[in-house]
């Protein structure tokens, strides 16, 4: 056996035409934590030449940065499913991404278990797997074999990059860093230092935790990426002592999760309050009254506008097009009493299909607020950067002028 003292990691997203249920995905692990590699998977990977033994097409994507601010990048993988005709079968396809100018790589496995196939199936099963990059040029070595050692091999070089004018947003990864994907969407978040010098800035934020597609029965991790990375880059600021969140869901007319002037924000039991949405229920005496979710969010606003005092006020999440927007008269006695700023971060993916302001929208116009439209990653960084620069600048002209009475 040939050892390789390197990280291993885990190949996920594998799915086929035909359903092929995967093994545990289980590192190589050897003697003192050194990763044991087959010699005749090492020759196929040393040689860097392509193998069809095992008939596959191999296709590799480009990197995309993610609204995580992380770089993606995937392939997929055909094999014609007359090729694992026969009896059980088990495919183990193990890759490795070796960063520019760097000695160690990583490496990534994922064993699929093929179920027994007469010869006259027909089509294609198709394989994906993922792993998230910083910036910087990667080479890649990558094989499938089957238990009769057939083998598909292939290589090839990736590159993940800024364009110029958006070198200066500060990604989650370093460059010519490699990981598995993040499984776990709203994991904890490391402590941050604070800045002791000053009085903490209170932020409040109002969140809409709410699919893309209004008429979507569920809520996917691409629904929430975008707002779970923006609170984590508010968190991450070193000027922000104190978080109140308020998670809620205009459909179901219901607030999910409340957390007041905390120190941090809890992530996890954000996480578990969101898991527990139930899209298409709403409350059976609800269902009776006219333009209830316009009062819903009437008198969400009202409150958290009118409660305690924060240095700023942020609302997200995708559009909400409501019957009617929240009445004027409603919200025009608490306008006069804002004296921090209002943002609305609002997550559209398709600005072009629905450009009319929104519900919150209007309420936030009212306030003399801010809009934010995201779409791309770049348009989230740089609305958090401008938010945070222009809440600093509110609160010490407050201090200045109250200084100075």
């Amino acid at each position: 056996m040939h050892t390789e003292s390197i990280r291993i990691w885990r190949c996920l997203g594998l799915a086929g035409m035909l359903a092929l249920p995967a093994m545990p995905q289980t590192p190589l692990v050897g003697t003192n934590g050194a990763v044991r590699i087959n010699n005749s998977d090492v020759a196929v990977l040393e040689t860097h030449e392509a193998r069809k033994d095992l008939p596959c097409t191999v296709t590799p994507a480009k990197p995309e940065l993610g609204f995580d601010l992380r770089f993606h990048t995937h392939y997929d993988v055909s094999i014609p499913l007359n090729d694992l005709a026969g009896s059980e079968n088990q495919l183990t396809i193990l890759f490795r991404v070796t960063p520019a100018g760097a000695d160690e790589p990583s490496f990534f496995i994922q064993r699929i278990h093929v179920p027994m196939m007469n010869e006259e199936t027909k089509g294609d099963a198709t394989l994906s797997g993922m792993v998230e990059l910083g910036e910087g040029n990667y080479h890649v070595d990558w094989l499938m074999r089957d238990r009769a050692e057939r083998v598909c091999s292939s290589f090839w070089d990736s590159e993940a990059a800024l364009p110029a004018k958006d070198k200066q947003m500060e990604l989650t990864l370093p460059p010519g860093m490699v990981e598995g994907p993040q499984v776990e969407q709203f994991a904890e978040e490391p402590p941050v230092p604070r800045d002791d010098g000053s009085q903490p800035l209170k932020i409040k934020v109002l969140v809409n935790f709410a699919p893309q597609n209004a008429d979507s029965a569920a809520l996917r991790p691409l629904d929430t990426q975008a707002l779970v990375t923006m609170l984590r880059q508010i968190s991450r600021e070193p000027r922000f002592g104190k978080f109140s969140l308020i998670a809620y869901n205009v459909q179901q007319q219901k607030v999910l999760y409340r957390q007041s002037e905390a120190d941090r924000i809890d992530f996890p039991a954000l996480g578990e309050a969101v898991q527990n949405i139930k899209l298409g229920t709403v409350d059976a005496q609800k269902l009776g009254q006219k333009h209830s979710e316009v009062e819903f969010l009437s008198n969400l606003i009202q409150t958290e506008i009118s409660g305690d005092h924060p240095d700023a006020l942020i609302f997200a999440g995708p559009k909400i097009m409501l019957d009617d927007s929240v009445p004027d008269d409603q919200l025009k006695p608490f306008a006069a009493a804002v004296d921090f700023p209002v943002f609305y971060v609002n997550y559209n993916l398709n600005p072009q299909a629905m450009p009319w302001r929104d519900s919150i929208g209007h309420a936030v116009k009212l306030f003399k607020g801010t809009e934010y439209t995201i779409t791309k990653p770049r348009d989230l960084w740089f609305s958090v950067t401008e938010m945070v620069s222009r809440i600093v600048k509110s609160r010490h002209g407050r201090s200045t002028a109250s200084g100075l009475q």
